[in-house]
């Protein structure tokens, strides 16, 4: 069980380089832009960071609602519990959004150096 519960956590951190990745490839215009009227590499570079904060933190905390709701329910109909007399582990809920964050932060550090390598004029030339 805890292979499976590796390999789901190792596919989504992939799964969020690929997101992030993907995302400066299509803004690469836009980060041009920001580079051409002055920012620095450094604030790209940070840009990118706090983007991926604020998705892996959406992100962790939707996923937590959904699979607390989603428990609930199950345990509403396999085990013929009342609906909300449930218990919710906060301490390992606190863990998980924070190695969520802690992964996303990491992630982010590829797509935010290429951000910030980006050479302006091809990237403002670039549609």
């Amino acid at each position: 069980m805890y292979a499976m519960f590796g390999a789901a956590i190792v596919i989504a951190i992939f799964g969020v380089v690929n997101t992030l990745a993907l995302s400066v490839l299509e803004r690469r215009r836009e980060l041009g832009v920001l580079r051409a009227v002055g920012a620095s590499r450094r604030l790209v570079r940070r840009a990118v960071r706090l983007e991926s904060l604020v998705i892996c933190g959406y992100g962790g905390l939707a996923g937590i609602a959904v699979g607390v709701l989603f428990g609930a329910v199950m345990q509403h109909v396999m085990l013929g519990r009342a609906l909300f007399e449930i218990t919710v582990p906060y301490a390992q809920l606190g863990v998980a959004l924070a190695g969520m964050v802690a992964v996303g932060v990491l992630a982010a550090l590829w797509p935010a150096r290429r951000a910030a390598r980006t050479d302006v004029l091809t990237a403002i030339a670039t549609a």
